[in-house]
C-alpha cells in the first residue's frame, strides 16, 4: 500500500465533481442535519467533505488523508478494524466506498463488529463497491483487491455478521472515472435517475444493525 496513492489511486479532480453530484442528488437525502456521519477508508475525503451534517468523522490507514479533509472533519489515521477513538452509540450514518474488497474476510468481520458498537439504534451502514457479477473482468486490475463480493454475497456476509439488509442496488454506478466518458454533474444526475443503468458495475448495499445479532 506504500505507493498506492501514487499509482492506482492518484489524485484526480474529477472525483470532486462525482462526489459532489452524488451527495447532492442522492446521499444527502439519507442524512439528517443533526446526524453524525462516519466514513471508513475516506481517502481524499471526497464524500465526507461534501456531506452536510452536525458531525463528520473520517478514518483511513493513509496518512495523506489528513491534508485533504476540511477543517471541521475529524480525521483519524488507523485501521477500520479499530474504532476506539469513536464513542459507543454515537454514529447515525456509516459510509464506505471501495473499501472492503481490500480486506480479508476476518478483517471485514472485525470491522463490522466494531461498527455495531459505535452505531446508534436505527443507524445505517452504506457500502458502495465493485460488484463481481458485473465487474469480474476488471476486478483484479487493482492489485490490492483480496476478496470477491457480489451484491448477493455481500448481503449474506452482512446478515451473518449482525446486520439486516434494507436496500440492494446491484448496478448503482459505473466502475470507474478512468474512461473516455466525461464526468459532469448533469450526466451523473441523469444516470442516477435511470431505471436501468448501463455500464453499472458498482453496487450499493444499505443495512441496519440487527439487535442481538
Amino acid at each position: 500500500m506504500k505507493h498506492y496513492h501514487e499509482t492506482r489511486l492518484a489524485y484526480d479532480g474529477r472525483r470532486h465533481i462525482l462526489w459532489k453530484a452524488l451527495c447532492d442528488c442522492y446521499f444527502q437525502g439519507l442524512v439528517r442535519p443533526g446526524d453524525c456521519v462516519l466514513e471508513l477508508g475516506a481517502g481524499y475525503g471526497d464524500f465526507i467533505n461534501q456531506i452536510r451534517c452536525r458531525r463528520r468523522i473520517a478514518i483511513d490507514i493513509w496518512q495523506g488523508m489528513m491534508e485533504h479533509l476540511q477543517p471541521d472533519v475529524e480525521g483519524h489515521v488507523g485501521p477500520v478494524t479499530d474504532l476506539q477513538v469513536i464513542e459507543d452509540g454515537s454514529v447515525d450514518f456509516v459510509f464506505a466506498s471501495n473499501l472492503f474488497e481490500h480486506l480479508a474476510q476476518a478483517e471485514f468481520a472485525k470491522a463490522l463488529k466494531a461498527l455495531r458498537a459505535k452505531m446508534k439504534t436505527g443507524a445505517t451502514l452504506n457500502i458502495l463497491q465493485p460488484n463481481y457479477r458485473f465487474a469480474y473482468r476488471e476486478y483484479f486490475d487493482d492489485y490490492t483487491h483480496v476478496t470477491v463480493y457480489s451484491d448477493r454475497s455481500l448481503a449474506d456476509f452482512l446478515e451473518v455478521n449482525g446486520f439486516q439488509i434494507t436496500e440492494v442496488h446491484p448496478r448503482f454506478l459505473p466502475l470507474t472515472i478512468k474512461s473516455r466518458l466525461p464526468v459532469s454533474a448533469t450526466l451523473i444526475r441523469l444516470y442516477l435517475a435511470l431505471p436501468l443503468k448501463p455500464l453499472g458495475k458498482q453496487m450499493l448495499v444499505r443495512a441496519v444493525s440487527r439487535a442481538g445479532g
